[in-house]
């Protein structure tokens, strides 16, 4: 008999424990989870808005219209469902990025046409 140890396996590539994950997510209450959303959709937004401090590096304004949008959409969905604790300072973040958007466009939107105002009305400065 040798005393050596046995060969390691290959390392498995990371697989992340679904069980756990399900577990985690089960754990944390729905607003939670809303409000994750939407500051992830505004922060996004922010970037391809140009309002970062790299500036125009990341500016897309097709995509900030599709992810603002986005916002509003499920904040409008979810109104109800969050207390408005939560709801009005998103609404507020919402309407700046919608202002920041009319700005950023070289031919803005007529006021209700751009991004998310269908759910919030025309927005104005």
């Amino acid at each position: 008999m040798s005393d050596a140890t046995p060969a390691a396996a290959p390392d498995a590539p990371d697989t992340p424990d679904y069980d756990a994950l399900t577990r985690d997510i089960a754990e944390v209450p729905a607003v939670e989870v809303i409000v994750t959303v939407a500051v992830n959709l505004m922060s996004a937004a922010a970037v391809k808005l140009g309002l970062t401090e790299e500036g125009d590096a990341h500016k897309d304004l097709d995509e900030a219209r599709k992810l603002v949008s986005a916002l509003a959409g499920l904040l409008d969905a979810s109104a109800t469902e969050i207390s408005s604790f939560h709801a009005a300072p998103l609404r507020d973040g919402l309407k700046s990025l919608q202002l920041a958007f009319r700005e950023a466009s070289i031919v803005p939107d007529e006021p209700g046409q751009g991004p998310g105002e269908k759910y919030t009305g025309a927005v104005y400065g």
